[in-house]
């Protein structure tokens, strides 16, 4: 595992932690395998991380996320107004479009979804709230670089990170001019079509203004 931050250990703990959000839960062995650390290395990270309770075990001993994990969410999410603020005006995209919708910001050389609201079709394109995805791959991705929206205000793409799915996207723009979210619909193509720009873009456009304003009204 390469360390990242220049300190071993904590890369070691997050990344016992970031296999036990996509892959849990784990017995040792297989927490040992996803993480590729030694297996008593692993066993001390695991057990160290469950004494402040950022891991736990199930009933069958198993490794898992721990509870106090939800509690440093709804702290961070508190703390991040975006996202309870676009909220209400994302339920009404999702409402209107019966599709998924996400609102994602960047982060360096990624994009993370803030809010990941479902369709509610069985067939649907589900984005995890909190993870991280390549900026460079996406409709949302495009418009966080600024190179989407030209001449009509959304980027759309189709099949780019993902077999059969298909998105449009449209910029949050702060008053100062800077693209600071990215407003998105995403689905199978069956429903969204090779050209979910016209479906869907002005729906986004129309979303991604009235965060824009309420971010205004809010001073954020």
């Amino acid at each position: 595992m390469d360390s990242v931050s220049g300190v071993g250990v904590l890369d070691k703990a997050i990344g016992v932690l970031r296999v036990l959000r996509a892959d849990g839960p784990l017995g040792l062995a297989e927490l040992q395998h996803s993480t590729g650390l030694p297996r008593a290395t692993a066993h001390r990270l695991a057990v160290a991380l469950e004494e402040h309770g950022l891991v736990r075990r199930d009933s069958a001993g198993r490794f898992c996320l721990g509870f106090e994990l939800i509690a440093m969410g709804r702290a961070a999410a508190e703390s991040y107004p975006l996202g309870e603020l676009a909220r209400p005006a994302l339920l009404r995209l999702r409402d209107a479009t019966g599709e998924s919708v996400q609102l994602f910001v960047r982060e360096d050389d990624e994009r993370r979804c803030v809010v990941s609201l479902q369709s509610p079709h069985g067939l649907r394109w589900i984005v995890p709230e909190g993870v991280r995805l390549p900026l460079a791959v996406g409709s949302a991705g495009r418009v966080l670089r600024g190179e989407g929206g030209a001449g009509h205000g959304w980027a759309a793409s189709v099949e780019e990170r993902e077999p059969g799915v298909a998105s449009v996207s449209a910029g949050v723009v702060s008053t100062r001019g800077a693209v600071i979210a990215a407003v998105s619909v995403s689905g199978p193509i069956e429903r969204l079509s090779r050209d979910p720009g016209e479906r869907f873009g002005a729906a986004v456009t129309e979303c991604a203004a009235e965060l824009a304003a309420a971010l205004a009204e809010a001073a954020i």
